[in-house]
């Protein structure tokens, strides 16, 4: 079966193919991201590999069935940038890796928590520059200080255990609580109790209608000053503008991200020597107080290598004409 990988890089090839050898399927990678003008380039294969950047509208869906595409790899656990609805409609199989390494976001998640705290960032660059002094590196205990964990799947259930071994007060929302855990001492409370009694706020809930700017101006405005904000999860579960505003009036004290609504136009690509046309992230990264990673919470050898095991599962299952059990359709 023949496969067209698009959004493809150099460690996508490397696990992906280690991985296919003992499965010898078509792998045909693409550079390019899958968007209505770059469809065609799957002509002719039964599948397509695609990732969260890759556009898979109604308009890209029609394309590709159109050029025989039967079945949709995602390799990735998210899901909302596809119209599941009209892949139904064409026939199409759509698969995803519903958990490949909840440890990978979660240790990153904390990562970026404690290096907002110390201000780790400021005192590497410091450091190198010959600069030794410790003002404006003035950081907390995270012991005795309330966490609020907002989605407790996989990811957020880790996050919430470490936050415990540091000794806080853990405050979860979760439209499905968990009992593993509630067992460990995590107080599960109405959101607007997270914003208010939480000195650190991350986000680990799927984006949805109902989750989409989930943190907006309201939301801050009900938050203690000098809040830590960090989002691991999709870029649109946070307002950015709301958030820079937060900033430029104190309330936020500190803002970690991994992801970005609109980070599909920066993100997995080299633009050190261009100009950053998107002004709201170009104003992010003036903050001393911000730190922005792109999209690598997921960026470790053990979730690469299950990320390719998966995929190739779901695509030799659907070859084989059986369900892998990861299938959205």
């Amino acid at each position: 079966m023949r496969i067209a990988f698009f959004s493809t890089h150099g460690f996508d090839r490397a696990f992906f193919d280690e991985a296919n050898l003992a499965r010898g399927l078509d792998l045909q990678y693409l550079d390019a991201r899958l968007t209505p003008a770059t469809a065609a380039l799957a002509r002719g294969c039964r599948a397509v590999c695609a990732f969260v950047h890759d556009q898979l509208d109604a308009s890209v869906l029609d394309a590709l069935r159109a050029g025989g595409t039967e079945m949709i790899a995602l390799r990735s656990a998210g899901f909302n940038h596809v119209d599941l609805p009209h892949a139904r409609e064409l026939g199409l199989t759509v698969a995803r890796v519903p958990a490949y390494s909840p440890h990978a976001v979660a240790e990153h998640t904390v990562a970026l928590i404690l290096s907002l705290n110390r201000k780790i960032h400021r005192a590497y660059a410091r450091v190198r520059e010959g600069n030794f002094a410790l003002d404006g590196l003035l950081g907390f205990d995270m012991c005795g200080r309330t966490a609020g964990v907002v989605g407790t799947g996989k990811i957020g259930t880790i996050v919430a255990r470490i936050l415990l071994g540091f000794g806080c007060r853990v405050l979860a929302h979760d439209v499905a609580p968990s009992d593993a855990c509630r067992a460990m001492g995590v107080e599960y409370v109405p959101l607007d109790d997270v914003w208010t009694r939480s000195d650190v706020i991350t986000l680990h809930t799927p984006l949805t209608p109902e989750t989409r700017h989930l943190i907006d101006a309201a939301a801050i405005a009900r938050m203690r000053p000098g809040v830590m904000i960090v989002n691991t999860g999709r870029g649109a579960l946070v307002d950015t503008p709301a958030l820079i505003a937060g900033l430029k009036a104190g309330r936020i004290g500190h803002l970690g991200l991994d992801v970005y609504e609109e980070e599909e136009q920066l993100f997995f690509q080299d633009l050190s020597s261009h100009v950053i046309q998107d002004d709201v992230f170009a104003r992010l990264l003036t903050f001393p107080n911000v730190l922005v990673t792109a999209h690598q919470a997921f960026f470790t050898q053990e979730a690469l290598r299950a990320i390719s095991e998966i995929t190739l599962d779901n695509l030799a299952a659907f070859e084989q004409g059986r369900r892998s059990g990861n299938e959205l359709c």
